[in-house]
């Protein structure tokens, strides 16, 4: 099988393509015929040796897939041919990978590879985020920044599903647009410096019960100034490259809370269980809808990669192998 590796050069223009034997499937795993990859800014983290976890080099990159099952414990929860969907910590990018079985994710009928791929991480964390993290409610207000990305427009569709009235932020009008047809109420410009007034405004100044926030630095710090009382702010990532000094007064004049999203196989898999039956429920009854935005041939890793990294797409890049 032909998988892209990360070797001494850590950077997307070191990747290299290679051929290497089909992985073997322990007795907790499966082994698939991947048909898409979705791309993660924690993919470029890890190529570039700055994500907490370091596989060991070569490694080949790629953490979300979907495609089809080819080998299979006996008697277990899969079978050859079943459809699946599973977040992998390495190894995506490759014509094959191996899944947990705890992992995997049935993808519904009628539901493509390539909008599969975006279940396992980013919907997943979004619905961590908003319904295990914390709870929203009917005519709550839903603060989610970096709407038009994965885990924003993510977000966005989940907290419309929830009940709950939504505030979009990005940095562009067509970003914006997107978000708004995704089910937000509102639309920010988070350039624009009265940012937070807006939100207040918005509110009738109750300000956000919830903030779902991919982008940390300077946006986190000013989320705090239009928080909800008893809100809670959702740190899901750092996108700004710039990790945010929060105020703890405005947290403590609040009495609101600051949470970090994050979740791991190993420790919350009955929670996950949980927010996997749901987002397939969600997907098949057509209340989310996955925004693929760009699509690349396999040997176009690279340059997808470079796309991802300019943050100029919109919801999701995914690299296609195979056919449908």
């Amino acid at each position: 099988m032909r998988h892209w590796l990360s070797g001494d050069v850590k950077s997307i223009d070191g990747l290299t393509l290679g051929e290497a034997f089909a992985p073997q499937p322990g007795p907790t795993q499966v082994l698939i015929e991947v048909r898409a990859s979705a791309l993660n800014f924690s993919d470029l983290l890890m190529i570039e040796d700055q994500y907490q976890v370091r596989p060991a080099r070569p490694f080949t990159p790629g953490q979300e897939v979907a495609g089809v099952v080819i080998e299979a414990p006996v008697a277990g929860a899969w079978a050859v041919g079943d459809r699946i969907a599973g977040k992998v910590d390495c190894g995506g990018f490759a014509e094959q990978a191996l899944v947990r079985v705890d992992m995997a994710i049935e993808i519904p009928a009628g539901t493509d590879f390539d909008t599969a791929a975006a279940l396992p991480v980013v919907y997943t964390t979004a619905l961590v985020a908003l319904g295990e993290c914390s709870v929203v409610t009917p005519n709550d207000w839903v603060l989610v920044h970096a709407a038009a990305g994965g885990i924003g427009l993510a977000a966005v569709e989940i907290a419309k599903t929830m009940g709950a009235n939504v505030i979009a932020t990005a940095g562009s009008q067509q970003k914006l647009e997107l978000a708004t047809a995704h089910g937000a109420d509102a639309a920010i410009n988070y350039s624009d410096a009265d940012w937070p007034d807006q939100v207040k405004q918005i509110t009738k100044g109750r300000g956000a019960n919830h903030i779902v926030d991919p982008v940390g630095g300077e946006i986190a710090q000013q989320s705090l100034r239009c928080i909800a009382r008893d809100g809670t702010l959702l740190i899901v990532g750092f996108a700004s490259g710039e990790i945010p000094k929060l105020q703890a007064h405005r947290l403590l004049l609040k009495r609101a809370a600051a949470k970090g999203v994050y979740w791991n196989h190993d420790h919350d898999g009955p929670m996950l269980q949980r927010v996997h039956k749901k987002l397939v429920n969600m997907l098949a009854a057509g209340t989310i809808h996955p925004v693929i935005d760009k699509r690349f041939g396999f040997e176009q890793l690279p340059a997808a990669l470079h796309a991802l990294k300019s943050r100029d797409s919109m919801g999701k890049i995914v690299l296609k192998m195979g056919t449908k």
